[in-house]
């Protein structure tokens, strides 16, 4: 885990997204989808540094997808640090974040509940 990554700005795990090694995250104008993620451009535009730290109940861009909404949700209850903790406790418990391509142990779920919980126990 590359804690220092952090969490992007929509809820994905920069710190665990080992795809693009010489990424250095979504705070840097470096990352792949930089110029036209909405996530990001939507934070900027409300001067916050992450769609956690929105009060509105989002859904736009990536926040379509249950993982990043989850992680978002559990960053604004938890804070960001518990998340960090928790993610980098379940894959030293080999939870995986990605295997073969996007999809990982954090994907399938189809309720935003039992997605919180797994992040928090890493226990199915």
């Amino acid at each position: 885990m590359k804690r220092e990554l952090g969490i992007a700005r929509c809820g994905l795990a920069c710190c665990l997204c080992l795809e693009n090694s010489e990424c250095i995250g979504c705070g840097s104008n470096g990352c792949p989808d930089n110029d036209y993620c909405e996530n990001k451009k939507c934070s900027i535009s409300k001067d916050l540094t992450h769609c956690y730290k929105c009060e509105e109940d989002c859904k736009r861009g990536l926040l379509r997808k249950i993982k990043p909404y989850t992680f978002t949700l559990f960053a604004k209850k938890y804070g960001e640090e518990k998340l960090l903790d928790c993610l980098e406790r379940n894959e030293e418990n080999g939870v995986v974040y990605h295997r073969d391509g996007i999809n990982g142990d954090y994907d399938d779920f189809g309720d935003v509940e039992k997605l919180m919980e797994f992040i928090l126990t890493g226990v199915r």
